[in-house]
């Protein structure tokens, strides 16, 4: 939700406190006021700046399955989300939306470790031999040790409105990008003015990422994919519960769906049977032959779908400009925490 330039005003005072607090809270952890821990093991973080959507997800199974290609199990270390733990069924019951995403697409390549204490959750996937990590949303996780921090900016916000919160999506100042080893601007080919603002802001290599759209799955058995053809000549009602909303409808448009009608709901919304008719029933209005959502609001869905129109999910996959210069990046700031690690 954007706020009014009233609101901003008004909010500003706390944002300054609230800035203030992070500043010092980073800073007692850099002199060791504040103790962080190492697990036994490479952890590498997967952030951002902002509260919202910036690719995070996708950018979790990307390092996800390339440590799975080079023969490793990782282990991923989340907070979940509204107190979930990791137990959960294969359609997410009782499990956080992008935990039991990872979990469905990784197919039993990664571990899980779900909670607040990501230390803790680390310590109990080690004695299963787990020695890769990834830490996900851990940019702000000073309370664990990385070897490797990946920061993700959204090129068409990359600093959340220029204010902290309260009054902006910034979840700290602008300047802590300095600790990131690697930076991937997503949502643009190239982005040089935007460049040039991260390049005086910390030395770490920049990169550009863009989701793709991978398949167009039927809901609620994902396995029956829409051909290309049929896309282009359905009209599709849009919805999501995600941290940027604006972003799907925007990625439909330009992968050419045609959309008469859009609604978006909180981050992680569980939708009810009635949201679900409710929807069913504006799309009929506005003379939709499908629905389409995100595959994490799959997860978020009743188990009875009563809708007369059909549900389609969008499945996206992270592409970089250069995987391979990305992942030397990585792998060359773990070797300058880590001379010798892991083969």
């Amino acid at each position: 939700m954007r706020l009014s330039p009233i609101a901003r005003i008004l909010l500003r005072p706390i944002s300054l406190l609230y800035g203030a607090a992070m500043r010092l809270r980073t800073a007692c952890y850099e002199s060791g006021l504040l103790r962080s821990r190492r697990l036994q093991g490479t952890v590498i973080s997967v952030g951002n700046l902002t509260v919202g959507g910036t690719g995070k997800t996708p950018m979790v199974m990307w390092v996800a399955e390339r440590l799975a290609a080079e023969g490793k199990r990782p282990a991923i270390l989340t907070h979940g989300y509204r107190g979930f733990g990791q137990n959960g069924d294969a359609e997410g019951s009782g499990m956080a939306d992008e935990v039991a995403l990872l979990r469905y697409r990784l197919n039993g390549r990664a571990q899980f470790g779900v909670g607040k204490d990501r230390y803790k959750s680390g310590l109990a996937l080690s004695k299963n031999g787990a020695q890769w990590f990834i830490l996900d949303d851990g940019f702000q996780h000073l309370q664990l040790q990385r070897d490797a921090d990946i920061v993700l900016l959204d090129a068409t916000d990359p600093f959340g409105g220029g204010a902290i919160l309260p009054a902006g999506r910034l979840r700290e100042p602008r300047s802590s990008l300095a600790r990131a080893d690697v930076v991937v601007i997503t949502r643009a080919g190239r982005a040089p003015a935007l460049e040039s603002v991260v390049g005086r802001l910390t030395r770490a290599s920049v990169f550009y990422g863009n989701v793709r759209l991978e398949a167009v799955l039927r809901v609620p058995s994902m396995m029956e994919g829409l051909p290309e053809s049929d896309r282009r000549r359905l009209q599709f009602f849009a919805f999501c519960g995600i941290g940027n909303p604006a972003a799907f409808f925007d990625d439909l448009r330009e992968w050419g769906f045609s959309l008469v009608g859009q609604r978006s709901f909180a981050d992680h919304h569980r939708y009810s049977e009635s949201e679900i008719g409710d929807l069913d029933k504006a799309a009929a209005a506005a003379g939709a032959s499908a629905m389409i959502c995100t595959e994490k609001d799959v997860f978020n869905l009743p188990p009875a779908l009563a809708a007369a129109l059909p549900i389609y999910a969008g499945r996206i996959r992270l592409g970089l400009n250069d995987e391979a210069a990305f992942w030397t990046a990585v792998r060359a700031a773990i070797g300058r925490r880590q001379p010798v690690t892991q083969a």
